[in-house]
C-alpha cells in the first residue's frame, strides 16, 4: 500500500484582476509560511498560473488533515477572497475521504471526483 492510500487532493481555482496581482503574490507567500510551519501533513501545496486565473494545488494525508488546513489557514482565506474571485474548487479523493469533507465544503459548492484506482511512492 502507497502513502496515498487516504490521501485527498484540492484544486481551488481563482479569477485575479490585475491591479490585485501583486496583493494576491504577497498573499501567497503567506499562505505557504502557514502552511510549512503548521501542516505536517500536507504532502504538497502549490500555486500555478495561467493568465489571471490562479490554482492553488495541494495534497494532504487524509481528510483529517484537510480539516486541520482549514483551521490554519482559514482566515487568511477570509482576507484573499476580498482580492480574488473564487470560480470552482476540485476535490479528488476515495469516497470515503471526500464524505468527510462535505459539510466543511459546502458553501464552495466542490466538485468532486472519486479516486477509483491509481499508484503511489
Amino acid at each position: 500500500m502507497s502513502t496515498f492510500d487516504k490521501a485527498v487532493s484540492i484544486n481551488p481555482y481563482f479569477k485575479i484582476k490585475e491591479e490585485n496581482m501583486d496583493a494576491c503574490k504577497g498573499f501567497l507567500a503567506r499562505f505557504c509560511e502557514l502552511v510549512g510551519s503548521n501542516e505536517k501533513d500536507c504532502l504538497f501545496y502549490n500555486f500555478t498560473f495561467m493568465g489571471d486565473v490562479l490554482c492553488c494545488r495541494e495534497a494532504y494525508k487524509d481528510a483529517a488533515a484537510i480539516m486541520a488546513h482549514l483551521e490554519n489557514c482559514g482566515a487568511a482565506l477570509g482576507e484573499f477572497l476580498g482580492i480574488a474571485e473564487l470560480l470552482r474548487i476540485e476535490v479528488h479523493g476515495p469516497a470515503e475521504e471526500l464524505d468527510k469533507l462535505k459539510d466543511a465544503f459546502a458553501d464552495f459548492n466542490p466538485d468532486y471526483y472519486v479516486c477509483e484506482c491509481g499508484i503511489g511512492n
